[in-house]
């Protein structure tokens, strides 16, 4: 577990999130898919961290765990000391107050029955600010700081595009004024401009707001616009987090590796040599022993990668790595 201090807002210790598989007459548990195994890292106040992977690493289900709208299996999650793993719901909900979601899908997280300005006021509601005049101002307020005006909030969801979309989820997830946004992949489902506009959008109310993001993505070129550091997830596990830089320059993991060489370089002259990886990604249903990255990997070693999970180390400072040979 990497080292704490008074800067870190959210400490995650040995976070695992497993979803039992059921079968037969009696549908009893047979298997378990492991889509969270035993991860650890802190996010410090006022940064942006990336998190990256491929689809069914675990990203959004780390996203949503800490945030308790899945609840864990096992793990402590520490929000400004506080433990919310542990916390009863009426703590969870003050809490709440400070943590907020930007969902995936911008539209199947509105209701569609509902005037956008009433979804983004909802939580406004909820904790506390009954004045309808207050809570209007609020939500035209919101609306304005991500670029749309007072007249939207009575559309409903069907009538704007996906980035307008977006900008309302962004809006609905500032109106409580939280310290720490999960970004769950918000500019996956847009065209390449409105991706840039919307994640201006987050930079510049990041800087106003003082937020601080768990910004999760595919695209590396988005995560390297936007993120301080950069933490990278392979099948449940974590396995290398260090500076947005440092991983650029020069990634230690040879998962990170692999990914690095897949970026596209804007210039046909320069030529990226590319890492190849072999075979497919395993089921979580039943990863691989040891090192889960083992039957992929081109320098491992079997006689140690297959029998000893890696630990999770400081190879250099600020730089962990769950490799054995990185």
């Amino acid at each position: 577990m990497a080292q704490t201090n008074s800067t870190d807002l959210m400490v995650v210790q040995d976070l695992i999130k497993y979803f039992p598989v059921k079968s037969g007459l009696l549908q009893r548990i047979t298997a378990n898919v492991k889509a969270v195994d035993g991860v650890s890292f802190t996010v410090k106040s006022g940064e942006c961290l990336g998190m990256v992977g491929e689809s069914g690493c675990g990203k959004s289900t780390i996203g949503r765990t800490i945030l308790r709208l899945i609840e864990p299996t096992a793990g402590s999650v520490f929000f400004e000391g506080q433990d919310i793993a542990k916390a009863d719901t009426k703590t969870l909900k003050a809490m709440r107050r400070n943590m907020q979601i930007i969902f995936q899908d911008p539209y199947s997280s509105l209701d569609p029955r509902v005037p956008i300005g009433e979804s983004i006021g909802e939580g406004l509601l909820i904790h506390g600010i009954r004045n309808f005049r207050e809570r209007n101002r609020i939500v035209v307020d919101m609306l304005k700081k991500v670029g749309m005006e007072e007249y939207h909030s009575r559309r409903y969801p069907h009538e704007f595009s996906g980035g307008q979309r977006q900008r309302i989820g962004i809006a609905r997830a500032l109106a409580l004024r939280p310290k720490f946004i999960v970004c769950d992949e918000p500019v996956s489902a847009l065209d390449v401009s409105i991706q840039a506009q919307v994640l201006n959008i987050l930079r510049d109310l990041q800087h106003e707001f003082g937020l601080t993001y768990l910004f999760i993505a595919h695209n590396m070129s988005v995560v390297e616009h936007i993120s301080d550091r950069v933490a990278v997830m392979y099948l449940g596990k974590m396995v290398e987090l260090t500076g947005r830089e440092e991983i650029f320059r020069e990634p230690m993991h040879p998962y990170t590796q692999a990914l690095m060489s897949a970026i596209p370089i804007p210039d046909p002259k320069i030529k990226r040599t590319r890492i190849i990886l072999k075979g497919d990604v395993p089921s979580p249903l039943n990863p691989p022993s040891g090192c889960h990255f083992h039957t992929r990997c081109p320098v491992a070693q079997l006689d140690v990668c297959s029998v000893k999970d890696p630990e999770w180390r400081e190879v250099k400072p600020g730089h962990w790595v769950a490799c054995h040979f990185a």
